[in-house]
Formats: structure tokens, C-alpha cells, sequence
């Protein structure tokens, strides 16, 4: 009779386990602790963004229309919305693509992407995350260089206009209604043409320099439909936090 050799299939977690299970259990130990890692800098991704972003719209943002403590608001109250001409525009996509928070959200991003290895023919060390940092920064340019041709053919206001409602929810449709709406120079609102064709547009235009392998249609979709979502964080950002600093710094306007 001839006899196989038995295969152990208990849990690598009993006590009584051999030395074989060994190798299986530091694999899932490292799997564990691989998903954790992930999970940390999505989250320290997302806050950098939603905090970054705040800070860098408090230099462009349009004057703040949230009401004052203990003031009635009448519903759908139009907001005073001036103008701010092509160089206010320059200025806002300038400091969007190139200011302080920008440059370290794009850090902060990058540092997430190479921690994933994407796309892995970058490679890892200096070089790798250089080149992600450096194809990030070059998106972010041609990104809002499209949004400034597009706004200003077309009378668009970037700005990010703050709700008159009150309530956490109502204010979060209005960040998210912000992202897909825009103001127009004349007032009034319409289709944010510059928004959705300067995401998409400079995601299919960054997509020539990555490896053919992930150049594709799916990629161009996604990484603008990611940059949307950035937008959403930075508009409830802008939304919400100008009243957590006056709570952290007790100010009051």
C-alpha cells in the first residue's frame, strides 16, 4: 500500500501548528499589514487633499457668503458675484496648479501611488517616485491650463461660492452641486464645462508619456473621473473648513 504524504489543514493560528505552516502565516501576516499600510495613505491622502486644497482656495476663493452666527437667511438668496477678469483667473489656476497645498497634495499623492507601484514600470527608489511626481506636476499644468482657455472663452467663474444654507447636508449638496454647476461672469449658473473638459482633457493628454501597457480609454476615464472627485474633497473643503479655523482659532469675522 502505498501512503501520501498527509497535508496539514489546520488554521496557521493553533498553537500546535507545524513548521511548515510557518512561511503561510508570515504571508498573510504581510498581506495584513500590506492592506493596513494601503488603507493608512489612502487616509492620509484624502485628508492632506481635503485640507490642501481649503488652504490654497483662502487665496482665490470669492468672498464669503455663509451667513453670520444667528442670522436669518432667506431661501435662494442670489449671491453678489463680481467678475474677476482673465488675470483673477490666471491667478486661480496658478496657484491650483503650482501653490503651496497643490505641491504637497501632489506629494503626498505620489508618495500613495508609488507605495501601490503604479504604474510598476516606473520602478521603486528615488527615480520611480520621481517620475510620478513629476508626471502629477506636468497633469496639473496642462489641467489648468485647459481650465483657464476654457473659462475664459467661455465666461466661466472657477471660484468655489460658499452655501447660504445652513445644515451639514445641505451644504454638502451644494459642494457637490458646485462641482458639476458653475458661475458665469453674468451671473447666473451653467454646465462647468471648464471643470469636466480640463479633467478629462488633460488626463487623455498625460496618458502619452505613462507605459502603453495602462495607456489606454479606461485609464483617461478614470483618472478623470478621479480628478472630479478631488474637486468634490476641495469644494468641501472650502465649504467647511473656514468655519472649523474660526472654531480652532476661536475667530470670529
Amino acid at each position: 500500500m502505498i501512503y501520501s504524504k498527509p497535508i496539514w489543514s489546520m488554521p496557521c493560528s493553533r498553537p500546535t501548528m507545524p513548521a511548515s505552516c510557518t512561511p503561510i502565516r508570515r504571508h498573510r501576516v504581510r498581506r495584513s499589514s500590506g492592506r493596513v499600510a494601503g488603507r493608512l495613505r489612502l487616509l492620509i491622502l484624502l485628508t492632506t487633499l481635503l485640507i490642501g486644497n481649503a488652504f490654497a482656495q483662502d487665496a482665490v476663493i470669492a468672498e464669503d457668503t455663509a451667513p453670520a452666527q444667528n442670522t436669518r437667511i432667506a431661501q435662494n438668496t442670489p449671491q453678489d458675484m463680481l467678475p474677476i477678469g482673465w488675470k483673477g483667473k490666471l491667478r486661480f489656476h496658478a496657484v491650483s496648479a503650482y501653490g503651496p497645498s497643490a505641491l504637497a497634495g501632489a506629494a503626498v499623492y505620489d508618495g500613495f501611488l508609488h507605495g501601490i507601484e503604479f504604474p510598476r514600470e516606473w520602478g521603486q527608489g528615488g527615480v520611480g517616485y520621481g517620475k510620478r511626481l513629476g508626471s502629477t506636476l506636468a497633469y496639473s499644468g496642462i489641467r489648468n491650463v485647459l481650465g483657464f482657455g476654457l473659462d475664459s472663452a467661455l465666461h466661466q467663474d472657477p471660484r468655489y461660492y460658499r452655501s447660504t444654507e445652513r445644515g451639514m447636508w445641505r451644504r454638502s449638496k451644494h459642494a457637490f452641486r458646485e462641482t458639476i454647476l458653475t458661475h458665469k461672469d453674468s451671473g447666473g449658473e451653467t454646465f462647468a464645462t471648464w471643470r469636466l473638459g480640463s479633467a478629462y482633457g488633460a488626463a487623455f493628454i498625460s496618458n502619452e508619456w505613462y507605459p502603453d501597457r495602462v495607456n489606454t480609454v479606461a485609464l483617461g476615464l478614470s483618472q478623470g473621473s478621479t480628478q472630479l472627485g478631488f474637486d468634490l474633497l476641495s469644494n468641501l473643503g472650502s465649504e467647511f473648513w473656514p468655519d472649523i479655523k474660526r472654531k480652532l482659532l476661536h475667530r470670529t469675522r
